[in-house]
C-alpha cells in the first residue's frame, strides 16, 4: 500500500452560502485537493451556533485540528479526490 503525504495549508476556509459548506485545501502527494465540511456538521459536532458564515468560521477555527484529522482519514480512504465531511461521518466515526 502506498503511503500518502497529506498536509493542510493554513489558508482561511471559504464559505459557500448556497451549499452551506466551508471549503479548505489539502495537499495530497503534491496535488491540491478541495475539502469541505457542511454547516450542519459544524453545528452538530463543533458548536457552531448557526449555519451563518461567522458562526461556521468560528467553529472551524476552534476545531480545525479535529476537522483536518477527519479529512485526512477520508482522504486516505478515497485517495486524492475532493472530500466533503457531513454530520453523519462524525456521528459514526468518532
Amino acid at each position: 500500500m502506498k503511503i500518502m503525504h497529506i498536509h493542510f495549508p493554513h489558508d482561511p476556509p471559504q464559505y459557500c452560502g448556497p451549499e452551506l459548506v466551508l471549503t479548505f485545501p489539502a495537499v495530497v502527494d503534491g496535488e491540491r485537493v478541495t475539502c469541505s465540511i457542511t454547516a450542519e456538521a459544524l453545528e452538530d459536532h463543533f458548536g457552531a451556533a448557526s449555519s451563518r458564515e461567522e458562526d461556521t468560521l468560528r467553529a472551524f477555527k476552534h476545531h480545525r485540528d479535529k476537522i483536518e484529522h477527519a479529512a485526512r482519514k477520508l482522504l486516505h480512504e478515497l485517495g486524492s479526490k475532493p472530500v466533503r465531511l457531513h454530520s453523519g461521518y462524525f456521528r459514526f466515526c468518532e
